[in-house]
């Protein structure tokens, strides 16, 4: 049976997701580890989630409210990162909670899918700027 939840890894202050997780790539877990120790608060989750992408040599796209969009999750940040092995970028989410304090992995799914071409197409457009 399939589920309509993104496919999320859960990170928080206290713990976070063990390196075992199915289709984990080194740079999933690399950025999981520049996310851990978040502390900030929703005020600082902009700018925790940029400086991680950037540990990676991912890209911090842009950050929206989730309306909605993804369960229990109040803020979505857009980032591209490397693609295990290839010099492809693949598009993911980092959610923070409702709770303020927990930050996520979430993979683009059916739910988010408009999400994601919107986000390749931010990207198309500031490649031909």
């Amino acid at each position: 049976m399939l589920s309509s939840e993104p496919k999320t890894t859960e990170l928080s202050a206290q713990t976070s997701a063990p390196a075992s997780d199915s289709g984990l790539t080194m740079e999933l877990l690399e950025l999981e580890l520049s996310l851990d120790g978040f502390t900030t608060g929703p005020e600082g989750f902009a700018a925790h989630v940029r400086a991680a992408a950037a540990a990676i040599d991912g890209a911090f796209l842009f950050e929206l409210p989730a309306s909605g969009l993804i369960d229990d999750c109040d803020r979505i940040a857009v980032l591209r990162i490397p693609q295990d092995g290839s010099a492809g970028m693949a598009t993911i989410f980092v959610c923070l909670e409702t709770d303020g304090a927990t930050i996520r992995i979430a993979m683009p799914d059916e739910t988010t899918a408009g999400l994601k071409s919107f986000a390749e197409a931010f990207v198309d457009v500031l490649q031909r700027i």
